[in-house]
């Protein structure tokens, strides 16, 4: 313990540890991440925001996708991973995408070893489900609850590996020298104990940022402090002006607006209709995608009722079942065209399903319609809307090691970009989650092992940071937190929301710019324990820095493209901006830059897989 002299009146003490490898975050990548770590013989520290098991990955319901061709023989990962190129518009790494494809089915297996417990099929393996954007049946689940399970499994495994776990801690600075991270400064949000943590290596594993959005899915975890925190190191941020709107979040009552509805309900038969009932999502299937989707009704009820069967899909897929970013689009298009539910979405139909199989299929999808809605979805159609649902960029990283251009710092899933390009296909994220939280693990353990003691960290940075964190208890008033961050957020849905323009982009960063200069007098409130007021006056940086990263690359894009909708640039640039990713990084005088860059030529043998009219080039 370590006494520090704050502001010449209080005395403040911080506890120092040293680990080789502290992962920040406890969801599925982190989880993960640290389990390789640990078997990779490193000391570990995992740091999370929240009590362990309650991630945000537990809310990931639909299931993991992975080509184990279990539903259907003709799956195969070359199939998905043309899939997960094709809903990124291309704009994916596609040599993250052919790990992600290659290994996944490994993966879901290695979870069945440790305990997972898959649905099954008939004849005893993993069951797999339809979902939108992927060719085959691909997702294996748990009914609705699969990200649950995942992170149940992943905990019975953890707890066994000898990491150390550090529950409700908030990171606010990672330590650099020499170009290398050297570790973390963090605080408990209980009792307000301050703690450096001494790392050879880092993992970022914190998630997305979508709470930075007024509706959205996301848990109150994630406001984006794990991308800030690489940023303000000095790491490169890449594809931010991709959000992802979910096209099926709870509408009504207002208390409950933006909770994810899966894409499972859609994967098993659910219908999408508009307030004249019409099953409107035929009309909007982009040329692209037309050879692979049902024209007519009958077609598609057919497609459902071969697939509820057992029989191999040999049909087109229903229209409900086209990319994330399409259907999302198509219900904000028929609202504003004046045919939204009742309360300004779409209504989305599973009732014509058998009653017991809707709830053994969506038993969570039956019990939260029911207590926080009162609606039976065996009986009555639900409302549904788009919900700020997933960040597609973030942190940019070697593809073969997950590390960042800062050594010894690493990232994986949603706090990692590269593998989703313009947008993410359901069910990727869990499988993302392990595959790639595997290999932050493992080369970061591996990159710890090359260095022989922890670096000294310097007093004055620690001082700096103490007095950054403490600075909101030291202000006799000021503005309440709540009310900056309540403002923010619906700033950023209504300027940088599912539509965009010139205009509106160019307010939201003026706006942002005098968000910034209220959150320096926000008043945190008194003392450190148990003390909300605190926490959210801390998170307000990180919230205002992410939301102009997104905001600046999406007024840079001129052009429409996945999770990226410009209203004044309303069709795909493909000769230009189908090319280059955004690239935003910290410039020397500490203002946001950013630039664009291109990945590696797509290989020949890979390039054959996927359809040269969508890569718009020659033969």
């Amino acid at each position: 313990m370590i006494r520090y002299w704050w502001g010449g009146k209080l005395e403040e003490e911080y506890s120092v540890h040293e680990y080789d490898v502290v992962v920040i975050g406890a969801g599925g990548a982190g989880l993960r991440a640290a389990i390789g770590a640990s078997a990779s013989g490193a000391t570990v520290a995992m740091i999370s925001k929240s009590m362990l098991g309650k991630a945000h990955t537990v809310m990931a319901e639909g299931g993991a996708a992975a080509a184990l061709a279990n539903k259907d023989d003709r799956d195969s990962w070359e199939t998905h991973f043309r899939d997960t190129m094709k809903g990124g518009k291309y704009l994916n790494d596609w040599r993250m995408a052919r790990i992600h494809a290659q290994q996944a089915p490994d993966r879901i297996r290695e979870l069945e070893q440790w305990g997972a417990v898959f649905d099954r099929t008939p004849k005893g393996l993993t069951s797999q489900r339809n979902f939108g954007g992927h060719t085959y049946p691909r997702l294996a689940h748990i009914g609705d609850a699969t990200g649950l399970e995942l992170i149940r499994t992943l905990q019975q495994k953890g707890i066994h590996m000898g990491m150390d776990v550090f529950m409700e801690f908030t990171v606010r600075k990672l330590f650099k020298s020499d170009g290398r991270v050297t570790g973390c400064f963090a605080y408990s949000r209980n009792d307000g104990s301050l703690h450096v943590f001494k790392a050879k290596s880092v993992i970022l594993a914190t998630g997305g940022a979508t709470r930075c959005w007024e509706v959205c899915s996301g848990s109150w975890e994630y406001t984006g402090e794990g991308y800030a925190l690489a940023y303000w190191a000095g790491a490169e941020m890449g594809d931010m002006e991709f959000i992802q709107f979910h096209p099926t979040g709870m509408i009504w009552p207002p208390s409950v607006k933006g909770i994810l509805v899966t894409e499972g309900v859609r994967g098993e038969g659910g219908m999408l209709r508009n307030a004249e009932g019409n099953r409107f999502m035929f009309d909007y299937v982009p040329e692209m995608y037309k050879d692979e989707f049902a024209d007519t009704e009958e077609e598609a009820l057919a497609w459902v009722d071969e697939v509820v069967s057992g029989k191999l899909a040999t049909k087109r897929r229903p229209p409900e079942l086209l990319t994330r970013d399409v259907v999302a689009k198509a219900i904000n298009s028929e609202r504003d065209a004046g045919r939204a539910s009742e309360h300004g979405g779409a209504y989305l139909d599973i009732s014509w399903r058998d009653e017991e199989e809707v709830k053994k299929k969506l038993p969570g999808m039956y019990h939260q319609f029911k207590e926080l809605a009162a609606v039976d979805i065996t009986k009555e159609q639900m409302e549904v809307g788009p919900t700020a649902h997933y960040v597609m960029g973030g942190v940019k990283v070697d593809p073969e090691t997950q590390e960042t251009c800062i050594s010894g710092l690493f990232a994986a899933g949603e706090a990692a970009t590269g593998l989703h390009g313009a947008n993410r296909l359901g069910g990727n994220s869990l499988s993302d989650l392990i595959v790639f939280g595997k290999i932050a693990g493992e080369h970061a353990a591996s990159s710890a092992k090359k260095i022989s003691e922890f670096k000294e960290i310097e007093d004055s940075e620690i001082r700096e940071v103490i007095d950054d964190t403490l600075a909101p208890l030291l202000r006799q008033e000021g503005e309440n937190p709540a009310s900056v961050v309540s403002d923010l957020r619906e700033m950023m849905q209504k300027k940088v929301g599912i539509i965009r323009t010139r205009s509106l982009l160019e307010e939201a960063l003026v706006d942002l710019d005098e968000l910034e200069a209220r959150s320096l007098g926000v008043f945190g409130g008194s003392g450190k324990v148990y003390n909300p007021g605190w926490h959210q006056s801390l998170e307000i940086k990180a919230m205002i820095d992410v939301s102009r990263m997104c905001t600046l690359a999406a007024l840079k894009r001129e052009e429409s493209r996945g999770g990226h909708t410009r209203d004044d640039f309303p069709t795909p640039d493909h000769s230009h901006w189908g090319k280059i990713n955004s690239l935003i990084s910290m410039s020397d005088d500490g203002s946001m830059q950013i630039g664009f860059v291109s990945y590696p030529p797509i290989p020949n043998e890979l390039k054959s897989l996927l359809d040269l009219e969508d890569l718009h080039e020659e033969e």
